[in-house]
């Protein structure tokens, strides 16, 4: 039932939304307003009993400053890792406000839903778009890469220690090669986390994706995944489909 009420409150934010940007393109600042819906259906898993099969990411931005990104994913079953709950149901709700119409820095909240009892989090923190900085921005854009890391400074859950996260982002577009051709991914580092002492002192969990532009707004994705919170199955390989609209 828990897992289902979570399920219905990303949503309903999720549709809030976007029913909200709907409205703002329809008005005189549409051409700030932007967004995209990207769905990833993996039909192979290396490792099927316990990783996600369908990712949900979905982006808004709200004219100049504010924005709104969340990553949802959907598992098999539980698995025989301590937060195994993470398989069946995961998402991240985010909000950034941007603390001026030209700076690299955003002001950040997360709110953090999964399956089962006592493991929801709120975090809250600043995020730093190195692409988008100054005297860094020529040399990312010379290598067609998006970067930014996410300091999680502060974090609310039922945990007693301190625990904060750093959380990068990338993408990398082949023009030379081909330009339907990316590689993207993140790396979420976790620090001063009360785990069994037979894990990582600071674990990290992350994907690297190789996608193919087939045709239009679908994509041929290849997936390699690291989650050190698992004691089988770290590493996983997968391959799916991706279909991506943008607005």
């Amino acid at each position: 039932m828990r897992s289902v009420v979570k399920i219905c409150i990303s949503l309903l934010l999720q549709a809030s939304l976007f029913i909200s940007g709907s409205i703002a393109a329809t008005a005189s600042d549409a051409k700030k307003t932007s967004g995209f819906i990207d769905a990833n259906l993996y039909p192979y898993l290396a490792n099927t009993g316990s990783d996600n099969f369908l990712s949900v990411l979905a982006g808004l931005n709200f004219g100049d400053r504010l924005s709104y990104f969340s990553l949802t994913n959907f598992g098999n079953f539980k698995g025989a890792g301590t937060v195994a709950d993470r398989n069946t149901f995961y998402t991240e709700q985010n909000l950034r406000w941007r603390l001026s119409k030209t700076s690299p820095l955003d002001l950040t909240a997360q709110l953090n839903f999964r399956s089962g009892a006592l493991n929801d989090r709120y975090r809250f923190g600043i995020r730093w778009r190195l692409s988008d900085t100054g005297g860094l921005k020529p040399f990312f854009q010379s290598l067609n890469l998006a970067y930014s890391v996410n300091w999680h400074a502060v974090q609310i859950d039922h945990e007693d220690p301190y625990v904060w996260q750093l959380e990068h982002a990338f993408k990398f577009v082949f023009p030379d090669i081909s330009k339907r051709l990316y590689l993207a991914g993140f790396a979420d580092h976790t620090f001063n986390q009360n785990l069994p002492t037979n894990f990582p002192k600071n674990p990290i969990v992350g994907e690297v994706q190789l996608g193919y532009r087939l045709f239009d707004k679908i994509f041929a994705i290849a997936e390699y995944r690291v989650n050190q919170y698992r004691r089988a199955d770290v590493n996983n390989f997968a391959l799916g489909v991706e279909y991506k609209v943008t607005w």
